[in-house]
C-alpha cells in the first residue's frame, strides 16, 4: 500500500488528475530521493529515479486496470480472523458487521479469541498484538493491476512513486502516492512484480 503525497487529494479536487482515465505511471527511485510528502506534489519535484538499463525504463511503468469502488463497511470483503497476522494497512471489518472498517496501524497477531473493536472514529482497538484504528463506514479503493519489470536485474531502488503523467509538463503531473520498500532492492534478473493488496495501492476512507 502506498502512502499519500498529502496534496494529492486537492489536486484531484482541482480536476489535475484521473485515477481511471489518464496514464498512471510507477517510477523507481533510490534511497537518496528524500521524500517529502507535504511538499512534493508534481513530478517535477522526483529525484533519483533509475536509469533506463537492466529492464527498466525511466520514466516509469504505466499501470493498467486502474478502476476505483466504493464500499461500505458491512459489504468489505476482509473479515476479522482469530490468531490472524495482519501488517501495517491491512484493512479489516468485525466479522459481524458493526457500520465500521479498521486498518491496521500496529502489525501483529490478532487475539485467539473476538476482540471487540471500538465503534468511535479514529481510536485505536489493541487485538492481541495487532492495534487496528477506526477509519469510518466506507471506503473508496483505487486499484490497479499487479507492476511487472521483465528481465529485470536494475537497482538497487528504494521507493516506488505513483504519478499521473497525462498533463504536459512534469511540473503539472500530480505525484499520487509513495511505496516505501523498507530497504535497497535489486532485481534478480527475472520478472520483477509490485502487487497490490485487496486495499488497492491507495484508498480514501468516508468517515
Amino acid at each position: 500500500m502506498a502512502q499519500w503525497y498529502r496534496q494529492a487529494v486537492s489536486k484531484g479536487l482541482n480536476k489535475e488528475w484521473d485515477w481511471d482515465s489518464d496514464t498512471i505511471v510507477l517510477s523507481l527511485h533510490n534511497s537518496t530521493y528524500t521524500p517529502n510528502l507535504d511538499t512534493h506534489a508534481y513530478v517535477s519535484d522526483l529525484t533519483n529515479e533509475l536509469s533506463t538499463a537492466s529492464g527498466y525504463t525511466a520514466g516509469g511503468l504505466t499501470l493498467t486496470s486502474c478502476t476505483r469502488t466504493y464500499t461500505a463497511a458491512n459489504s468489505w470483503a476482509t473479515q476479522r480472523a482469530n490468531s490472524t497476522a495482519y501488517v501495517v494497512g491491512d484493512v479489516i471489518r468485525p466479522a459481524s458487521g458493526n457500520g465500521f472498517l479498521y486498518l491496521c496501524v500496529v502489525a501483529g497477531t490478532s487475539a485467539g479469541t473476538t476482540t471487540t473493536l471500538g465503534t468511535v472514529v479514529g481510536r485505536e482497538t489493541t487485538d492481541g498484538t495487532a492495534v487496528f484504528e477506526n477509519i469510518g463506514a466506507g471506503i473508496t479503493t483505487l486499484s490497479a493491476a499487479t507492476a511487472t519489470w521483465s528481465s529485470f536485474s536494475a537497482g538497487p531502488f528504494r521507493y516506488g512513486v505513483i504519478s499521473d503523467r497525462t498533463p504536459g509538463t512534469a511540473a503539472t503531473q500530480p505525484l499520487l502516492g509513495l511505496i516505501d520498500f523498507g530497504s535497497n532492492q535489486t532485481g534478480g534478473g527475472a520478472s520483477y512484480n509490485v502487487a497490490f493488496t485487496n486495499n488497492g495501492p491507495l484508498h480514501v476512507f468516508a468517515k
